[in-house]
Order: C-alpha cells, then sequence, then structure tokens
C-alpha cells in the first residue's frame, strides 16, 4: 500500500479522485474491545491500530472524507462501573475519557502513515484536542483531514453508538459505518444460537421493534430521522472497509426500507 505523504496534507480532494466510490463522506464507529489484545490482557494493541491505520488510509486515498468515532470499553464502560459500585454518572464520564484515550492512540497511528489528522471531543481538554465544532469538522473533512470524535456526547447515560449517530447528523454523513466482532445484524446471538441466520438489508423500524442488538433506540432514531444508512459489517475483515465505500454489499444495511434477508 502506498501510504500519504504530505504531498496530500491540507488538500481538498477532487472529483476525479472519487471515481468508483460510492460514499463521499463517512462515519466509522470502533468498538473499544476491538482496539484491545485480550490474549495479552493489552487495552491498546499497538498492531490493531496500525492495521486499522492502514484501512483507513487506503479509504482517503480514494479520496473518502472520513470521522471516525470510537468506543471506550476497551478500558473502561460505564454499565460495567454500576454493577460494582460505580454511579452511572460518574461511570460514563470515565467511559467518556476512556474514548479519548483511544482517539489520542488512533491519531498517532494515522499521523504514522501521514495522514493529517484533527481530534475533537466533546469534553474540552485544549491541551490535547480541539472542542467539538461542527464548522470546523466540516472544513477539516473537506481538507481531506480525518477527524477523530471523541468524549461520546459529552453527556452520562449516552453510548458511543448514540454519539457515532450524532455525529454523523452533524456532519452530513452519508453513511454510519460500524465495525464489529460479526458480520452482520443477525436474528439472535450466533455466538449463543446455531440457529440465528444473518440480514442482508433491514430496516431501522424492524430493527427497533426486533431490538436487534446492534445499536440503541436512540442511535437508530437519529439515523432514521436524518436517513443515515448503517452498515454493519466484520472488524476483522481487512477488505471490508474499501468494499462498503465503492458500494459493494458487506455486512448488513440497515435504512428506511425493508427488504427481504
Amino acid at each position: 500500500m502506498r501510504v500519504l505523504n504530505g504531498a496530500l496534507k491540507g488538500v481538498v480532494f477532487l472529483e476525479t479522485q472519487r471515481t468508483g466510490v460510492k460514499y463521499k463522506r463517512i462515519l466509522l464507529k470502533l468498538s473499544g474491545e476491538v482496539l484491545g489484545n485480550r490474549a495479552s490482557g493489552e487495552c491498546l494493541d499497538p498492531d490493531v491500530l496500525v492495521s486499522m491505520a492502514k484501512r483507513v488510509a487506503r479509504v482517503v486515498e480514494m479520496g473518502v472524507q472520513t470521522g471516525i468515532v470510537l468506543g471506550g470499553g476497551n478500558i473502561f464502560r460505564g454499565l460495567k462501573g454500576e454493577s460494582k459500585g460505580v454511579s452511572r454518572t460518574t461511570g460514563d464520564y470515565m467511559g467518556m475519557l476512556a474514548t479519548i484515550i483511544n482517539g489520542l492512540a488512533m491519531q498517532n497511528a494515522l499521523e504514522q502513515l501521514g495522514l493529517e489528522t484533527r481530534l475533537q471531543t466533546a469534553i474540552e481538554m485544549h491541551e490535547v484536542a480541539e472542542p467539538f465544532i461542527q464548522r470546523k469538522a466540516l472544513r477539516h473533512l473537506e481538507k481531506g483531514r480525518v477527524v477523530i470524535f471523541a468524549g461520546g456526547t459529552g453527556n452520562p447515560y449516552f453510548s458511543t453508538d448514540s454519539a457515532a449517530a450524532l455525529r454523523a447528523s452533524e456532519i452530513g454523513a452519508e453513511v454510519l459505518l460500524k465495525a464489529t466482532k460479526v458480520d452482520g445484524v443477525y436474528t439472535a446471538d450466533p455466538n449463543v444460537d446455531p440457529s440465528a441466520t444473518r440480514y442482508d438489508r433491514v430496516s431501522y423500524e424492524d430493527a427497533l421493534r426486533k431490538r436487534l442488538k446492534v445499536m440503541d433506540s436512540a442511535a437508530f432514531a437519529l439515523c432514521m430521522d436524518n436517513r443515515i444508512p448503517i452498515v454493519v459489517f466484520d472488524f476483522f475483515d481487512e477488505g471490508a472497509l474499501e468494499r462498503i465505500v465503492r458500494g459493494e454489499m458487506i455486512g448488513t444495511l440497515v435504512s428506511d426500507i425493508a427488504h427481504t434477508r
């Protein structure tokens, strides 16, 4: 792969660079768990970060404006803290700070490949990141910079899935891509129910009605209201991100039109 170099920094991408690309602006949602290494106990695996950074770099080279939202579950999850005596509000703020740590790690991995990035946070900490400002975020994207949105929504009781849907709406993303540990949306948990089958397409309404475990209801509602399709795909499929951006059917598409599986 040809990594990006300084000549691309600050350049507004031309339409000719987007030939064969279906989505010109995307929001990529990564769960925190996929960034860790269970075998070694590391909450941040440098090899995983490099692998994901290379995939993002290939998409950026295609001229796709890219925003990223990271979860924080590899470091701390508010709901788990609540079960162990940490108040929900405190736990959620701890989780938001965890997403900023992950954001810094991803920013470093991307910049090691020569990409220009900006880290924006919902919780202000000027020494390490910009505060989230919609106009600035849009300008960065137009200049070809990868924008990492951290700190969730800045409010407790909202998941990073909701933050991803919110940021996707605010930046006018054409699609929200959710990388998970499974290859799409299933009728049940495929790790528990061997008879579970995967949906190729499903409507927002069916996903909400059937309580499919993809994103929380607030995230679904935001995407539904703003007609932002969601593609759920396998994080471990290294070519999936590029193929989705080109318009291939990978994983499960959640949209406003119901289709049969």
